[in-house]
């Protein structure tokens, strides 16, 4: 297998200051460039209103990798599905994907909503959210996603 080495080029700061499964909604956090790219780096980014976000758990460990089917969230009402069906840390690179609403540039920092990485979060790398490469016709999946994060984007000042 190739090996490939990432730096992260930017550091979540405040937002959720926990792991958690839902209410990840309605949290704003910054996403802190590193001072090593010039800000020349972010010009334009401004006019998006979503970014792609790629981040590591930086909270899970190598031996939270687990290569097998199992029900998500082990809810035996769900099937048991393989490792690459979750997107969660239980993945060999234990990377995410996410896609803030964008709020506000200032200097390194972007101002976002509704990252679900926690205040401390490495991300490896950002770009805007371009609807055009986005998912083209209909998408498809099965029941148990949409009843396993019914809550996931609910506002997190209002969890029970």
């Amino acid at each position: 297998m190739a090996t490939y080495e990432v730096e992260s080029i930017a550091t979540v700061v405040g937002g959720h200051t926990r792991v958690q499964d839902d209410y990840q909604g309605g949290v704003e956090s910054v996403i802190r460039i590193n001072d090593a790219y010039p800000l020349e780096t972010l010009q334009g980014i401004e006019e998006f209103s979503h970014l792609t976000v790629t981040w590591r758990f930086h909270l899970a460990q190598p031996e939270d990798v687990q290569l097998h089917a199992r029900s998500p969230r082990g809810n035996p009402h769900w099937p048991a599905t393989g490792t690459f069906v979750h997107r969660n840390h239980r993945r060999p690179n234990q990377l995410a994907i996410s896609y803030p609403k964008l709020l506000s540039v200032k200097g390194r920092d972007l101002l976002v909503t509704d990252l679900d990485a926690v205040d401390g979060t490495p991300v490896v790398d950002l770009a805007p959210y371009f609807e055009q490469m986005g998912p083209q016709g209909a998408v498809r999946q099965p029941v148990w996603p949409g009843e396993m994060l019914a809550t996931y984007w609910c506002d997190a000042s209002k969890r029970p």
